[in-house]
């Protein structure tokens, strides 16, 4: 896809957005847990992946967009919405009936390192340096340090932890199928994400009724705490982040990924009142380090612009960059 449209100047500063953004993606970790404080975390998956469908569709109506044609095109969509928010979604959801949801924002920021990881396997274009290896390392370091592994993981549930891991392990893999699969379809990145979306809100309807039963109440405020989920975390903030990748590039945008953590942690202390270890927020800190160092590319020959488009299409499609961790 070429950008050829003109570039407007949107009301609100870029900063402010980027600010925003970062609080909605860090605060949806608290959402998940309170929407299954009292749903099926199947159904705070889907009930947040049908709000997040109706902001993205009503914005296309908005812009007169249609989803995209062709079988192929929907198939591979199909697979990039299981792999970037069906899976990933209820894997978080079902991860906070027993983590913290500090836990999880934390194993969120560990993306861009199991990225990485699977570059040293071939399974991505980028390329290994030294210093993006270095810092898949000292990632892993800060993982272990959040888990306590001096401790033997004492007062960590396994199951919970590893399906968060998990969750964050699905992203890149996503990100590299939809890289391979759906980049230069020449379809716009509203009307690709919208039908990933919804692809993914049908996946989780066909699944739900089958594993969990009908609520018999709708309390109010975990039901408020999934539609905001959808709205604001998956729908609204898709839409903000394409416009941050489209105003400052991909490289300034992505760096929401190391904010998420923090203010998932802030918000699980100060509002879920979650117990903090030191060796949480240590081994965050290493976590975001290495993430960091991962990032870092060699000087490329490639044209001006290549990239920027290359990581509009990345995010277009996946609702994300290649490093940005969405919850």
């Amino acid at each position: 896809m070429s950008i050829t449209a003109p570039r407007t100047h949107p009301a609100l500063d870029w900063r402010l957005r980027f600010g925003a953004l970062s609080l909605i993606w860090g605060f949806s970790f608290l959402l998940i847990k309170v929407g299954t404080e009292a749903y099926a975390p199947f159904q705070v998956t889907l009930g947040r992946l049908v709000f997040g469908t109706a902001v993205l569709a009503a914005a296309m109506a908005v812009k007169r967009e249609r989803l995209p044609r062709g079988a192929r095109t929907w198939g591979h969509l199909a697979v990039a919405a299981f792999l970037l928010n069906a899976l990933p979604f209820s894997l978080f959801a079902y991860s906070e009936l027993t983590i913290p949801s500090t836990l999880a924002g934390i194993c969120n920021a560990t993306s861009p390192l199991w990225g990485m990881a699977l570059s040293l396997v071939a399974l991505s274009e980028d390329r290994p340096t030294r210093v993006r290896v270095a810092g898949l390392g000292l990632g892993f370091l800060g993982v272990l340090t959040v888990l306590g592994v001096w401790q033997g993981f004492h007062g960590l549930d396994a199951t919970g932890t590893a399906m968060a891991l998990l969750a964050s392990f699905s992203y890149p893999v996503g990100w590299i199928y939809v890289r391979r699969t759906l980049a230069g379809t020449g379809h716009s990145h509203l009307s690709m994400t919208g039908a990933q979306l919804l692809l993914a809100a049908v996946q989780l309807g066909v699944v739900t009724p089958l594993f969990t039963t009908f609520p018999a109440r709708f309390p109010v405020v975990p039901l408020l705490a999934v539609a905001a989920l959808g709205v604001l975390g998956t729908g609204l903030a898709i839409l903000v982040q394409y416009g941050l990748v489209a105003e400052v590039g991909p490289t300034t945008a992505q760096m929401v990924t190391y904010f998420i953590p923090v203010i998932a942690t802030g918000a699980g202390v100060a509002v879920l009142g979650e117990s903090l270890r030191w060796s949480t927020p240590v081994g965050a800190v290493i976590v975001l380090a290495g993430a960091a160092l991962t990032q870092v590319r060699a000087r490329s020959s490639a044209p001006k612009g290549v990239g920027v488009e290359e990581g509009v299409r990345v995010r277009v499609v996946g609702g994300r960059s290649r490093s940005s961790s969405r919850p």
